[in-house]
């Protein structure tokens, strides 16, 4: 996993280089599930069934996020479902006042800490596209008592947010599960403000998948 900032200007340059294989990943055989489907069911299941309920080890959660950068004063533990890969909010710089747009916020982890970072003058806003993340993230600040914090239902395709309105753009190992990886890009750079910034932890395929696992699912990273 890697932490990216770019400018919004050399985000258009990177579209070209952007990860191609989402359309492709659209016409495999899947049962008939999409990569949003297939996506959004399995972090339905995390959202109602907490860390453990996909099928991978998320171990010890303090040591976790210790190793991905975070310390225990900034985090909620209760939005902290063990799905990132790295602490975005390391590079990303966050003044206060700031408007900042978390792609893919699941149950707040990263947008919960933005709010602290940019006060009360600023706002973050969290957008993910299941429901039962949202749910989640709502009651986690509400109970925080959290107030300069929203969650909009929506992909990270075709961002619910105005053109050029935010200072920064978050993502925490999200951008790998889109099947169309250049219009992420291309959204980042709408909503973005003149001189907008982005701060990304995500993984990336180095090499081309084997033909025996290239379904829709694991094409999509």
């Amino acid at each position: 996993a890697a932490a990216v900032e770019r400018t919004a200007a050399g985000l258009l340059a990177a579209n070209g280089a952007a990860a191609n294989g989402g359309a492709a990943a659209n016409g495999n055989n899947n049962g008939g599930m999409g990569v949003h489907d297939m996506v959004r069911a399995a972090y339905a299941a995390s959202a109602t069934g907490g860390a453990g309920a996909l099928p991978l080890d998320c171990g010890d959660p303090k040591k976790r996020r210790q190793l991905l950068g975070y310390s225990e004063e900034e985090v909620n533990t209760a939005a902290d479902l063990g799905l990132g890969c790295g602490n975005p909010l390391s590079t990303a710089n966050l003044q206060p006042g700031e408007v900042v747009v978390d792609l893919g916020s699941g149950a707040g982890i990263d947008c919960l800490a933005a709010s602290k970072q940019v006060g009360p003058t600023g706002h973050v806003i969290g957008v993910d596209m299941t429901p039962e993340m949202l749910t989640k993230a709502r009651g986690n600040a509400k109970k925080d008592g959290i107030s300069n914090v929203s969650f909009r239902l929506g992909e990270i395709e075709h961002l619910p947010v105005g053109d050029g309105v935010v200072n920064c753009v978050i993502s925490n190992c999200v951008i790998n599960l889109s099947p169309d990886k250049p219009q992420v890009y291309r959204e980042m750079c709408r909503i973005l403000v003149p001189g907008g910034r982005v701060s990304i932890s995500d993984v990336m395929r180095m090499e081309d998948i084997p033909e025996a696992l290239r379904t829709a699912q694991s094409f999509a990273c």
